[in-house]
This record gives structure tokens, C-alpha cells and sequence, in this order.
């Protein structure tokens, strides 16, 4: 089924004592973020070594995910042997939210269903969408009463609040290298961009 609005989901909204119960968990969670994120430079690019850094995951994750069309690059795909993959930030902040979606259990064609109704927002619509699911299904709340109604109304409901992802991903990419979106390198140098970036993952696991 398609990514649903929280307000398509029915909700015991007569229970006062449930409802703030629901707005409390709502915001330890950090699920009603309403900050507003920096603007990230459209033309700046970043390879696949330096999105794996900010997302946590491996680049054989990250290039069958590329393969297959879940998250593909938007600032530049690869084309043959030698070129190299550049991921804009709103990829790098989708390849995060698939990484939460799939660390919880949701199936992937469900987030390949939510991931595509993200292709389908502008990049400042996102920071104010938090993505609810039971598991199963994929929501999107757009207002905190939307998220306190799907707190409310089940109890394996989780969140990921996209302000909040917003603004882990500015930060673990202001220490790892971007470029201009026209630049290439070599094989061999990303192949030391690689090297480096599994020595940061060690040093921040170890």
C-alpha cells in the first residue's frame, strides 16, 4: 500500500488520559521536531565512501541499493569503469531513513513505497514530515496532532522524525569531504577516500 497520511488512520481520540500519555512519548522521542535546518548547497556532491561515513552503512549496501533503484545518486551516477557516484544531501538523508526503516523491521517494498513518496516531495517539505510505522505499514504525519493520534491509538508504533535525521546528517557530513558536482577523481584516489572512511568508522566504533 501507499505511504498514508497519520490522519487516514483511525484513533481513540476520547481518551484524554492516552492522548497525553501519546504527547509525551511523542516528545522524548524527539518526534515533533519543528526546527528549521540549513540550507545545503544543491551543486555540492558527495562519493559513496563519504555518504556510507554519514549513514553507517557498507558500500556493498549502498551500491546494491544503487543497483536495484531504492536510492540511486542524484548529482551524478556512475557511467562505466572509473567514474564515480556523487550523492546530494537529500539522498544522503533518504539513505538514512532507509537505514532506520530497515534497522526496525519494516519490509522493503514498504520502503521502497515511502521512499519513492519522498522522491515526490521537495527537499524543504521533508524536514517537517515525521514517518511513523507499526511494522508494517508506513505513515506520514505531517502536524503533531497527526503523530500523537498514531501514538495513541497503537502501541508498536515508532517514528522517525525527517528534522531530526535532517540534522544528524548536516553534522556528521561537515567533517567528511563533499564536492563541486563537475569535479572527478581517479580510481585510485577514491580508493584512498574509501580507506579513509572505513579508518573514521573504526576509530568512532573502537
Amino acid at each position: 500500500m501507499a505511504v498514508s497520511s497519520g490522519e487516514d488512520r483511525n484513533a481513540d481520540q476520547d481518551d484524554p488520559e492516552r492522548r497525553q500519555s501519546a504527547r509525551q512519548r511523542a516528545g522524548e522521542e524527539g518526534l515533533l521536531f519543528d526546527g528549521q535546518p540549513v540550507k545545503v548547497p544543491a551543486d555540492l556532491g558527495y562519493k559513496g565512501a563519504t555518504a556510507c561515513a554519514a549513514v553507517g552503512i557498507t558500500y556493498r549496501q549502498l551500491d546494491y541499493w544503487a543497483r536495484t533503484g531504492l536510492v540511486e545518486p542524484t548529482v551524478r551516477a556512475a557511467h562505466g569503469s572509473g567514474s564515480q557516484r556523487l550523492y546530494g544531501f537529500r539522498d544522503i538523508l533518504v539513505l538514512k531513513v532507509v537505514k532506520r526503516l530497515l534497522d526496525t523491521g519494516v519490509s522493503l517494498q514498504q520502503i521502497r513505497i515511502a521512499v519513492q513518496h519522498l522522491r515526490d516531495r521537495g527537499v524543504n517539505h521533508l524536514a517537517q514530515i515525521t514517518l511513523m510505522s507499526d511494522g508494517v505499514s508506513v505513515y506520514e504525519c505531517t502536524s503533531p496532532d497527526e503523530v500523537i493520534d498514531l501514538l495513541q491509538g497503537g502501541q508498536g508504533v515508532f517514528g522517525i522524525a525527517l528534522g531530526r535525521v535532517w540534522q544528524e546528517v548536516e553534522g556528521s557530513l561537515a567533517d567528511l569531504p563533499g564536492e563541486p558536482a563537475e569535479s572527478s577523481e581517479s580510481p585510485l584516489e577514491d580508493h584512498h577516500a574509501d580507506e579513509l572512511a572505513r579508518r573514521r568508522r573504526a576509530r568512532r566504533t573502537g
